[in-house]
């Protein structure tokens, strides 16, 4: 399959403007208010804001966090112009990667902080608060490696399978031989011959 810049921006747009809205409704419904579980305590929607990277992760750290969201995308279109993105698979993880990043590149440069509002846990084990475009990062990150994963194992694979196929042939019965005049072994006369008679008549005539 061909690369197809319509399907890149139309899967990027798709995701940048649902990554938009969700966070324009969590600062209208969230902000200022408890909480809300969507699925018990497994899955809420909590508000705040992240001015790390993905998942909290390098928060409070004084840094130009959206040099990360800029190099990603100039990477995939990069990737995109050199041909290197074949597959309908990779061009749509390229895509959902492309409008993630582009998500929380919009929040960084506007306000410094990207605002999240998913989260997910059990008990005490809760995963960090993240948002769509996250979400989207991290769906195109896992749909790009996992062509190439299957293609290690099959690589993989491939050795045992030629060291089966080379194994060397069931050896000959021993009776064989290469001669094709030769006699097999145990046919015809017996070595020795049969028990002829003795000489002077065999064992009733009378010896010498």
């Amino acid at each position: 399959m061909r690369r197809s810049w319509l399907l890149l921006f139309a899967v990027a747009s798709g995701v940048l403007a649902l990554d938009l809205w969700t966070k324009h409704w969590a600062v209208q419904t969230l902000q200022y208010s408890a909480p809300i579980q969507v699925i018990g305590e497994y899955v809420r929607f909590t508000y705040t804001r992240n001015s790390g990277v993905a998942f909290g992760i390098g928060a409070g750290m004084r840094f130009p966090y959206y040099v990360f969201s800029i190099v990603a995308a100039a990477a995939i279109l990069y990737l995109f112009s050199r041909a290197r993105a074949q597959s309908l698979t990779r061009q749509i993880s390229l895509a959902l990667i492309l409008g993630g990043a582009i998500g929380n590149l919009i929040d960084r440069v506007t306000s410094g902080e990207v605002v999240d509002f998913i989260e997910v846990g059990v008990r005490q084990w809760h995963w960090p608060v993240f948002n769509v475009a996250d979400s989207a990062v991290t769906i195109g990150v896992l749909l790009f490696v996992l062509p190439w994963s299957r293609a290690a194992g099959s690589e993989a694979e491939a050795p045992h399978a030629s060291a089966a196929g080379d194994a060397a042939p069931a050896p000959r019965n021993a009776m064989e031989t290469d001669d094709p005049h030769a006699e097999p072994l145990g046919s015809g006369p017996a070595r020795g011959g049969a028990a002829g008679s003795l000489p002077g008549g065999g064992a009733s005539g009378p010896l010498a």
